[in-house]
């Protein structure tokens, strides 16, 4: 068995999800890389892969070999490329996760321009609310818009801020009044993001201090951008960030409300592993980022 050929057919069919999809990338038959799969499994002594009729999925062991599988492949190919001189040169398949709101309106625009500057390049993008883990999912960077990141062996960098604004479309303020104070919101239905730092409750900083209120929510989501459309409908009142909240205010589609009052800002942080710095291509990436949200004012 070709140990790197296999560990390579191994990486593309859980990248692309798909035994059929890895095999012609690699120009191979099904059989050939199933058969590698197998044989790389009867090496390790464990399944890596979970099949079923549907889906299939890594195991524990699988999770983790995956991992340092990626890494490995990584510095196996950037010893090539420094070797044969090409160590500058932006190529290969970068994998990227972030948040899907932000995914879908912030960073969308910027990852083409990225990928136009760099036509050799490969982009594998996974978008999810959910906080997944950089090392286990063979992820080259992660994007994360959070009030604060949780201790780890990651490297991660602070770009900007993203301001949570409280906000309601103008029907449901004219329908159910104005909140002049914090206290106000109790009357009124809210809406709550489930994967906030601190969901089911608003810590709101204003002319007279922080306050803490316990939302009355008639309506939870995972999702901003859902969010986003259950205010606009005059479902209640919420809590978005700017870049999603701020074209809404200026089309008059939402009205801030309690403008005098702030949440805690989110900041945007670029997060990646430590080995994963030495290749071009996240270098490049976490450099065109960190340029393209200075020049968004983020």
């Amino acid at each position: 068995m070709d140990l790197l050929a296999a560990m390579r057919a191994f990486r593309r069919v859980i990248e692309l999800q798909s035994f059929n999809k890895a095999a012609e990338e690699l120009r191979q038959s099904n059989a050939s890389v199933s058969k590698q799969i197998r044989q790389l499994e009867e090496r390790l002594g464990t399944v890596l892969i979970l099949r079923t009729t549907r889906r299939m999925s890594l195991s524990e062991a699988g999770r983790g070999y995956f991992a340092e599988c990626c890494r490995l492949l990584d510095e196996l190919d950037q010893l090539e490329r420094s070797t044969s001189g090409e160590a500058g040169e932006i190529n290969g398949r970068l994998r990227i996760n972030a948040p899907l709101s932000f995914g879908l309106t912030v960073l969308a625009p910027m990852v083409a321009r990225f990928m136009a500057l760099h036509p050799q390049l490969k982009v594998d993008m996974t978008l999810d609310d959910h906080v997944l883990d950089v090392v286990s999912e063979g992820f080259d960077v992660s994007i994360r818009v959070r009030a604060a990141l949780a201790d780890s062996s990651l490297i991660a960098k602070r770009l900007g801020e993203v301001e949570q604004i409280i906000c309601a479309a103008p029907a449901y303020l004219s329908a159910r009044g104005t909140p002049a104070r914090v206290s106000d919101l109790k009357n009124h239905d809210c809406l709550s993001y489930r994967l906030a730092d601190q969901p089911g409750s608003w810590i709101v900083e204003g002319p007279d201090g922080t306050a803490s209120i316990e939302l009355p929510a008639r309506f939870v989501v995972d999702n901003s951008l859902m969010l986003s459309e259950m205010i606009q409908a005059g479902i209640g009142i919420g809590a978005l960030p700017s870049f999603i909240a701020n074209p809404l205010l200026v089309q008059g589609k939402l009205v801030r409300v309690l403008p005098q009052h702030r949440l805690a800002e989110r900041g945007i942080y670029i997060v990646y592993p430590t080995n994963r710095l030495l290749l071009p291509k996240v270098k490049a990436f976490a450099d065109f980022f960190a340029g393209e949200i200075r020049q968004t004012g983020l």
